[in-house]
Formats: structure tokens, sequence, C-alpha cells
């Protein structure tokens, strides 16, 4: 149950009423049962000194693009009342009118747009204004009864208002029904959502919270667990089954949806996905429609429900089932835009945001990890929206006609391209070898700034972890995972596919990079040592290109492979035979990659560095010194030695090799493939030939 989280000794240190309504703000949006992700607004009216030290009424009002959970100052918009307060009195006004007259309205040009109900919070006389997306009230709101149901928890203290796409209309309806109920706390609109008001910030919070309240205790006496859904249909396969085949047909899901751009997948199995992809009247339910406009452009306006039979036998006919869906749904998809569209539309990608498979739960899909997210949390929005409307009623919600104008509305679009701009990497996942080390962590970085979402694979996992955690933390969650990963067990390298085809839904890149180093005259070069080298460079690159192969040929859109190969590679050096052998060996089974792999777009490319002493495990280990007597030096005189011998007279570092990959990975290289590059700073000795 929802439960008011106000601290007044947090609340007491905001300096003005603008620090109250983002704590107020902040609260609203740190549980989703109140008021969806990004969805939602708020609103305080106060008194402030304009440039000319006069004092003028203004309204903050959140921002365009922004959400409630994290919003601060910045994100809210100062609006001058006395320039608003007459619009009032107009009968009608467009979008374009209403966004242009409110961007005149401002106090300051750098705020950001105001919210597209701006005027609902604006023509309400009252300082302080909520609008939320409670799950309680939205099952009311879309309940076929839902107004009759409403009298019965509210009395004569709510004003109903039918469904009108917000802007000047409907908030001038919602003014008008207010002013003309003495009585009215809230106002419902339908299919939509809740607006709440008081003389205070703490006193609307309070308002907001206790009228979910009401509204909850009121459904939750009329849910029957049994018949949830209709009652149970299929039940949840274990949990390591049901995981297992997630991650074996993700893949096949990933190529389906990405053949326009390629989507980043997740996937979600909690409890309330389990029930609702169960439930005997959920394919029906599933597709009335979106349980809130604001779902719409992340949800669309309908999910894919998968008609499959739990069984853990039958992966390959749940492979071909979603397969067969996604075809038919981006079909349904393109007669959905064909029928409703405007001139000057462009179509979005016509795949699933939402796909539930009974028994196994939910996969979503979106632009990035971070977005398959939102799409996620507002389903499980939807399923608790649905639970509530069945228990009161029948599920109603928009046509399809007014469920496109909000999906391809103009003013929705805007919050989209508010979004970062797209980058190199961006829809790619790249898995990395060797991630904790100087040139894994470097490419990951590298890569993960120009959009790309990372595996740090490495048998020093926590050095792998310590990576993604930096990475993380400054571009955001679950961009990098670490997983721990021994290249040369078959086993361990399946599973590390696996967790990243669960985790992401694929891979895009790979960057073959795992390595180590020994070094002996050949006479001396044990059978050991040989096989060591052999095993990691040589079955560890073959192993991890392997399976990678088969994930892109699964998904079919693609791919790029990067061997980190060396200047021994083609370089006959002085006492490394078991190393250099198998350096040539990767370099050799890249190109042995590329000629296959060209029909099914996949490009295999080497990197041959030299003397990366910076951030190398193999370098602060006994190669160091061994490689220093090799020359006759000590090991402090290795790195000006290694110099020395270029004919750019310069070191190599990590960095070096990631901008080399970078560019093996990225479209820039687009038609290359079966190639080396040599970054060494020129040791003629190693000039191909």
């Amino acid at each position: 149950m929802v439960q008011s989280l106000w601290e007044q000794s947090k609340a007491q240190q905001a300096q003005n009423t603008l620090d109250e309504l983002v704590y107020r703000s902040n609260l609203i949006g740190s549980d989703r049962r109140v008021c969806n992700w990004g969805g939602g607004n708020t609103s305080s009216k106060t008194t402030i000194q304009d440039f000319r030290g006069k004092d003028i009424e203004v309204m903050y009002v959140k921002g365009s693009g922004s959400d409630l959970a994290t919003m601060k100052a910045g994100n809210f918009t100062g609006l001058r009342m006395e320039d608003i307060r007459p619009l009032f009195e107009r009968d009608s006004m467009s979008d374009e009118e209403m966004v242009a007259y409110l961007g005149h309205c401002m106090v300051d040009a750098k705020h950001p747009r105001a919210s597209i109900e701006t005027l609902l919070h604006a023509f309400l006389p009252f300082r302080h204004v909520d609008h939320t997306h409670p799950d309680a009230i939205i099952s009311l709101c879309c309940a076929h009864n839902g107004k009759e149901l409403a009298r019965e928890i509210f009395g004569d203290r709510f004003v109903w208002v039918p469904y009108v796409r917000p802007g000047f209309t409907l908030s001038k309806m919602i003014a008008e029904g207010v002013l003309a109920n003495p009585k009215a706390e809230l106002v419902l609109m339908e299919k939509h959502g809740l607006v709440t008001w008081g003389d205070t910030s703490e006193a609307c919070y309070a308002q907001t919270i206790r009228i979910i309240s009401e509204a909850e205790a009121f459904i939750e006496a009329r849910v029957n667990n049994d018949k949830l859904f209709g009652g149970r249909k299929f039940a949840p396969l274990a949990s390591e089954v049901r995981r297992s085949i997630a991650a074996e047909v993700m893949p096949a899901v990933r190529g389906a949806v990405s053949d326009v751009k390629k989507m980043i997948l997740s996937f979600d199995d909690q409890e309330d996905v389990l029930d609702f992809v169960g439930g005997i009247d959920s394919p029906k339910l599933s597709q009335v429609g979106a349980a809130c406009p604001d779902h719409l452009v992340h949800t669309k306006v309908v999910p894919l429900f998968i008609d499959w039979t739990p069984d853990a036998e039958d992966v390959e006919g749940l492979k071909a089932k979603l397969i067969e869906g996604i075809a038919a749904y981006k079909e349904q998809y393109q007669a959905y835009f064909e029928r409703n569209h405007h001139e000057g539309d462009m179509m979005f990608e016509a795949a699933p945001r939402v796909i539930l498979i009974p028994g196994i739960g939910m996969i979503n899909t979106g632009k990035s990890w971070a977005m398959s997210q939102v799409s996620g949390a507002l389903y499980h929005r939807a399923i608790a929206v649905m639970r509530g409307a069945t228990a009161l009623g029948d599920f109603v919600s928009l046509s399809e006609n007014e469920s496109y104008n909000v999906e391809y509305w103009p003013l929705e679009l805007y919050k989209l391209s508010l979004a970062p701009a797209e980058a190199e990497f961006s829809r790619q996942i790249a898995f990395i070898t060797g991630g904790a080390g100087g040139i894994g962590s470097a490419t990951a970085r590298r890569l993960v700034a120009e959009g790309a979402h990372v595996v740090l694979a490495d048998l020093n996992l926590e050095g792998a972890q310590q990576v993604a955690e930096e990475i993380n933390a400054k571009y955001g969650e679950n961009r990098a995972f670490a997983v721990k990963m021994d290249v040369t067990d078959e086993e361990a390298v399946t599973r590390a596919y696996r967790e990243t085809s669960i985790t992401y839904g694929g891979v895009d890149i790979i960057v073959n990079n795992a390595g180590l180093a020994t070094s002996s005259p050949f006479d001396e070069t044990s059978l050991k040592e040989w096989n060591l080298n052999m095993n990691v460079l040589g079955t560890g690159y073959f192993l991890v290109a392997r399976e990678a192969f088969s994930l892109m040929k699964t998904q079919g859109v693609g791919g790029s492979m990067v061997f980190v190969g060396s200047k021994n590679s083609v370089y006959a050096g002085k006492n490394v035979t078991a190393y250099s052998s198998a350096k040539a060996l990767e370099a050799h089974l890249a190109r042995c990659i590329a000629a296959e792999g060209g029909e099914y777009g996949i490009r295999v490319n080497t990197i041959l560095p030299d003397a990366i002493l910076q951030g190398s495990a193999i370098w602060n280990s006994n190669w160091r010194n061994e490689r220093a007597a090799a020359y006759g030096i000590e090991p402090d005189q290795l790195e000006e030695h290694y110099r020395k011998r270029t004919t750019l007279l310069v070191n190599i570092y990590p960095q070096d090799i990631a901008e080399g990959i970078a560019y093996f990975a990225s479209s820039r290289s687009s038609k290359t493939t079966g190639c080396m590059l040599t970054i060494d700073g020129g040791v003629p000795a190693a000039f191909t030939r």
C-alpha cells in the first residue's frame, strides 16, 4: 500500500518554495505506484522579484522531459501568472499556440520548456498542485464503471473529466469542473490519472497519498487472487529453467527486432509478470490497449503476447513462435500507422517494446538497456492497473486513434528529442576478454564513451568488477558488467555468453584480448610452457570467437571481431617461440574466420601492438625481467629500450590500442575484414611484407 514518505526534518532544509517543490516531487516520483517514470507533473505558485526588483507571482512547474524522482531545481520552469491567467477566458487554443505563448511567459529563457500540462496547474486556484498516475486511481479510471465506483469511494468530493488529450481544452475542463464543485478535493481524469492540491507542499503531498490510499483500500477489498486475470492457466517454469530458456532465445529475438535499428534487450521474471503471463484472460486483456497515455511512447499500444505452452523441452518451438510473432507484430504496427498517420509523421521502429511469454516472463526492447528497463517498468504499472481494473469491472483503454495521437503527438515526441544524440556504438554490445587489464579496460572505456554496452570477461573478477563500477558510475546503470571467465574452459565461455544474452540480448563486437606471455630459449621451452601459450592464446581465442560467431549468426545482423595479436604475430622474436607461435596462430585464425564470416556480415580483424607496459598484468610479471634479460638490460630500462627501437621514437599505451580496436569495430571500417593493423610505433623488423 502507498504510504507517506514525508520527513519534516528534510522538508525543513528547503530554502524556498522551489526547494520544497523539488522535495515533494522527488517523493512522488520515488514510488512508481504513485507516478510513472517520466510522467506526471507538479507545481507551486509563489512570489519572487523579477530582474527589475519588482514582486511578481510565479508558478514553478515541471519542465518537459524530466522525471519527478530525480528532478532538481533546474528542471522546473518559472512562469509569470499575470501573463497566463487571461488564457482562461479563451474558448480554444492549439498546442502550437500554447507552446509559443508559454515561451513568452517564462521568467528565465534558460529554463526548460514547460510541461504539456502547465495550464492544468495554472488554471486551478491553488498554490500547490500534483498531477500523478497512481496505479489504484488509473485502475478506477480504466474500469468501464469507474465513474459510478468513484461515487462510492469519494462521494461528491471528486470531479470526473472524460478522456481528452492534455492541452488547453483539458486544462479548462478541469478548472471549470473544480470551480463548479465547492466540495471538490480531487479530479479523476478518465483513462489518465489524478489531480490533487493543497495550501502547502506538505498538505498537497498528504492529499495525494490520502486519495490514493482510499482507492487502494476499495480495490484490495474486491481483489480475488484465485480469479486474478481469469485464473491461472500456466504456472511459471522453475527459475533456473526459465532464465536458461530466456538466454537461449534472446539472441533470436534481438535479431528479429533489430531489422531497422539494433535493440538492447532485458529480461524480467518478477512475480507480477509471471502471474500475468500465466493468466487465462491475459492474452486478450493485454491487447485492450495502454493503461495510461504516458506509457504509449515506451510500450506501444499493445505488447506482443506469445501463444506458447510452457515446456522446457520446446525451446526451438518457442524460438519459432517468437520470430513469427515479431514479424506479424511489425506488419500489424505498419498497418496501424497507415490507418492513423498524419502528413509528415515518421514511423518509429515497428518492433514490439514488450514481449510476454507464458511460464517465462517478459522481454523488453529499447535503444539502450536503460530504455528497455523503462518499457519494462511501465508494463509493471500496466499489469497493476489491469489487476485493479478487472477487480472492479472491465478494463478499458483509449481508442486506436486516440492512442496513435498520443504516441505520435509532437509535444510528446519533443521529450524524446531531449535525449543525447546516438553515437557510433549506441545500441551495440561489446564482449571484451581480459577486461580487467590495461588494453581491455581502456577499450571498454573507449567504446562506452561512444554509446556501447560492454561485458568485461576476466579471470580477475574483482578487477573487472572495479572497471565496470567505474564505467557505470560515469555513464549510468548497467552500461557495463563483469563476468568471471577462463578462456580455455569451454563451459565457462558458454556461460559467459549466456549471461551476456540474458543481460543485453546478444553481442555485436568481441575483443579477443585475454593474454599471457612467457620467455625461454627454444631448447629450454617446456611442453607445459608451450601448451600454456597455445591454450590461452590459441584455444582461448578460438572458443571465444566460435561462440560469438554462433550468436552473431543467430542474430542475423552482422558483427565485428577484433583480435589483439602482437608484433610477434609476424616477427620471429628471440626466446619467445611459444608466445610468438601462438600469436601467429591468432592472426591466421582471425583471417580464417573472416573468410567464413563475410556472408553473415561478420568482420574479423587483428591489431598488432608491441610493448604495452602500462597497466599490463603481463608486463608486471616475470615477463618484464625475462625480456630485459634477453636484451641484456635492466627491467627499468625496458620502456626506454622499446621507445628507441621504434622509427617514430614513441611509447605505445593501452589507449592507442583501444583506438585501433574502436576503428575496426566501427562503421568506418565496414568494408574491411581479414586485415591486420600494426600499432607499435614502427618496428622495421615487424613490417608486414
